[in-house]
């Protein structure tokens, strides 16, 4: 059954599009609330989105016919319908820059060409900040027009109450609330009348054709230039080595000084200071995300960034005196707990997708690559009948046909015995991921029948966390 989302955004691609739609599909969450539908016709496709607040679709409508405007690589904007909180942007694919990482990024060696690429993505990033920033219009920007002191703060508190109280890191309140004021108000003496993207890394860069492509700029304010090629080069998975952090940072001075004039020591004296509130402000939402809503990938990027947080605090030394941060932030560096996966996430997560071959396959977004994806369309299909066309795999009538009409057990008990001697193996050598994908023609009979029986199969007979998702038909 369609969620009330689904509807309008059906009804708002078919105004717009002049096309009956096909297919819709519900994409993978990720770390906010909106929700991603892929939308198919018969000439024509895009990415259906809702979101509950009204203010942030509105900035990142108009920055993206803005930043379109100036000649950016960002996706366009289609139809949108302000009232019902839903839009529709162009659909510019799957591949992230993270998930082209994650592929060519093996055995500690960070390829040339990563490096290339990464050049071509920072040639863009002052594009953004100071050739779009000029004539941006900041009375769009959510939920501050700058990342003032107020901004800072709240980055600081986000920190302070998600991160080092969950992490069980003690502090004294007051003298850490005094340490955040003098090193907020040390960053604001920085020049701060650019645009600043806000969340510019890997997972919001796609590649098309090998070009960058740029997404999720909806919280972007006035600020300065240094925290967003902090946020790129601190990315905490991408867990770029220090020496090509050091090499993509001159290129990004090289690059902005053919924009602006720039004096470079003092440029790197607050760069610093922003690489650090932006590892704070990450760390904020990786307990957030991860200790209190439970999500496993966030808990992930928790080592890194603390792995992140000791080189900086091993190379510098910022021209303030905040011995209670420091001290704070020593701490967390010292912490065994945090240098590895946290307690939670070390038990082995199987993601079992059900998926329509029409789109493309599931991405493994744990960035580990690989897994299992098995055809199921050597299986005689329900969806050829009239009377279970309105059904999905899981309806007991589906349920049935499939077990007495078809050969699906013995399909599944081949598959079954698969994946049971790859999660031993993989449980035995402390791996933490396996995803494994069923395609059928449509993605609602036989992929999502195989997704729910494995589901069960794996539930009883191994002590494992499931992550069952149907991306064709959605999980209600």
């Amino acid at each position: 059954m369609k969620s009330d989302h689904e509807i309008l955004l059906i009804r708002l691609f078919e105004n717009w599009a002049g096309d009956t739609v096909l297919n819709i599909s519900r994409l993978p969450g990720s770390g906010s609330y909106r929700e991603y539908f892929r939308i198919s016709g018969k000439a024509k496709n895009a990415l259906g989105v809702y979101n509950p607040d009204p203010k942030e679709n509105r900035a990142f409508i108009e920055f993206a016919r803005h930043f379109r405007n100036e000649g950016l690589n960002v996706p366009q904007v289609y139809a949108e319908d302000v009232e019902n909180r839903i839009y529709l942007i162009e659909d510019l694919g799957e591949q992230t820059l993270y998930i082209y990482l994650s592929q060519v990024y093996k055995n500690g060696v960070f390829a040339q060409k990563l490096t290339d690429l990464y050049k071509k993505v920072i040639a863009h990033l002052p594009r953004f900040q100071i050739q779009a920033g000029k004539n941006l219009n900041y009375a769009y920007c959510y939920p501050r027009a700058s990342f003032d002191k107020q901004s800072m703060m709240w980055d600081l508190n986000y920190f302070k109450y998600y991160f080092l109280k969950l992490a069980k890191v003690g502090f004294d309140e007051q003298e850490l609330e005094d340490d955040f004021q003098i090193f907020s108000d040390y960053l604001l003496q920085a020049d701060c009348n650019y645009f600043l993207y806000r969340d510019f890394q890997s997972r919001n860069i796609l590649l098309v054709d090998g070009e960058p492509y740029f997404i999720d700029f909806q919280g972007g304010r006035k600020g300065a230039l240094q925290y967003d090629i902090a946020s790129l080069l601190f990315d905490a998975k991408a867990n770029i080595p220090q020496p090509v952090r050091d090499e993509l940072l001159h290129e990004y001075i090289r690059q902005v000084s053919q924009y602006v004039s720039i004096d470079e020591k003092s440029f790197l004296d607050f760069y610093w200071g922003y690489v650090l509130i932006r590892i704070m402000q990450a760390m904020g939402a990786y307990g957030f995300r991860g200790f209190y809503e439970k999500k496993e990938h966030f808990l992930q990027s928790i080592p890194y960034a603390v792995a992140n947080l000791s080189s900086i605090l091993n190379r510098v030394t910022l021209p303030i005196k905040i011995p209670t941060l420091r001290k704070i932030l020593t701490k967390v560096v010292e912490s065994t707990n945090l240098q590895t996966t946290p307690i939670g996430s070390n038990s082995f997560k199987v993601r079992i997708n059900s998926f329509a071959y029409k789109h493309d396959v599931p991405v493994d977004e744990s960035g580990h690559g690989g897994g299992f994806v098995f055809d199921c369309r050597g299986i005689l299909n329900p969806g050829r009948y009239e009377k279970y066309k309105s059904f999905d795999g899981r309806h007991p009538e589906v349920v049935k046909f499939l077990k007495e009409e078809t050969n699906v057990d013995d399909f599944l008990s081949h598959a079954f015995a698969l994946i049971d001697s790859t999660v031993n193996d993989y449980i035995n050598r402390k791996f933490t991921d396996l995803m494994v994908s069923f395609g059928c023609t449509g993605g609602q009979h036989r992929s999502v029948y195989c997704a729910e029986e494995l589901a069960r199969h794996l539930k009883t007979k191994f002590q494992i966390q499931i992550d069952l998702n149907h991306t064709a038909i959605g999980n209600g």
